[in-house]
């Protein structure tokens, strides 16, 4: 993973770069089909993808991205397909860790354990140990996760503080359930990119892109490219953030 991609920043403003990205990588198998292949091989090629794309952004000065790697919804899969992207997890998670080191990148988590292989469990654990002190960017992996089982996660979290006492209901705002979330530490998402063409969230960081920009490709994952971030940070970039106020012109 040695960071020698070449991105084209011709245009963007480096002033005004998205400090996290979140990413559905959505169209591997539809990928897959279309080159004649399984979907498997799709999801093996996404994999490269990530990579490259953790590199751009990197380059970019991004801080965070957040990808969407495996939902609660994707157990209703094929098991042989299931059993193929956990196998790949735990690969990527063991293969790539000298090179998240040696390009200062941090590796953290969403989404809940149970349920997930044990020895996927046990090489998260590892890779979040041994690249928890690199101070670069933020690879966000979503796995086993789900948007509405965060939220109902976080909500049962508070309320068990509010009846054991140790938290004043009055005293529940914003920033307590943003304390309550997988994501709690992070900032919120600046921009949403979604490939695949389908234009919808699919049950991904519901809270957290409140005002995210979102920005949507018809190109399949294992197609997008450095240049196509920088197409979404440059429409990013076009667009006028009021989160729900008015800009004084």
């Amino acid at each position: 993973m040695a960071n020698d991609i070449v991105v084209d920043t011709a245009g963007l403003d480096m002033n005004n770069i998205p400090e996290h990205i979140a990413i559905i990588m959505d169209g591997n198998g539809r990928w897959a089909k279309a080159q004649g292949k399984v979907r498997t091989y799709g999801h093996q090629q996404g994999a490269e993808t990530l990579k490259t794309i953790v590199k751009a952004a990197d380059k970019l000065g991004v801080k965070v991205i957040s990808a969407y790697a495996f939902s609660t919804e994707n157990w209703k899969r094929p098991v042989t397909e299931v059993n193929f992207i956990m196998e790949l997890l735990s690969r990527y998670l063991t293969n790539e860790i000298q090179d998240f080191n040696d390009n200062n990148v941090q590796v953290r988590f969403i989404g809940s354990r149970d349920g997930l292989p044990e020895v996927v469990r046990q090489k998260m654990d590892h890779a979040i140990e041994e690249t928890k002190n690199n101070t670069g960017i933020i690879l966000n992996l979503a796995i086993n996760y789900g948007g509405q089982a965060e939220l109902l996660h976080a909500v049962k979290s508070i309320a068990a503080e509010a009846v054991a006492g140790s938290l004043d209901v009055a005293k529940i705002d914003n920033q307590v359930v943003e304390d309550h979330l997988y994501t709690a530490g992070l900032p919120a998402p600046d921009l949403l990119i979604r490939p695949g063409g389908d234009l919808r969230i699919s049950n991904f960081l519901l809270w957290q892109i409140a005002y995210a920009e979102i920005w949507t490709t018809k190109t399949y994952w294992p197609d997008f490219t450095p240049d196509h971030l920088v197409d979404a940070i440059l429409a990013y970039q076009g667009r006028e953030r009021r989160f729900g106020g008015l800009i004084e012109k």
